[in-house]
């Protein structure tokens, strides 16, 4: 537990560092994300980029296991 702890910290303070880089990138904007915007109503579901970001982390995931 104490080393997972530990391992959610670093990606956290990485993220920090790294979010204006991170920013750049075109994820949430990606096609396939949906947005549904009326007046005084917006809605947006990131279909793509959760698919994405998934994909990604179970790829690290299973290379950290192996």
């Amino acid at each position: 537990m104490n080393r997972s702890l530990v391992l959610v910290g670093v990606l956290l303070v990485l993220v920090g560092l790294l979010w204006r880089p991170l920013s750049r990138l075109p994820l949430f904007r990606l096609p396939g994300d949906f947005i549904f915007d009326r007046p005084g109503f917006r809605f947006f579901f990131p279909l793509t980029s959760m698919i994405v970001i998934s994909v990604v982390v179970s790829l690290i995931l299973w290379l950290f296991r192996r």
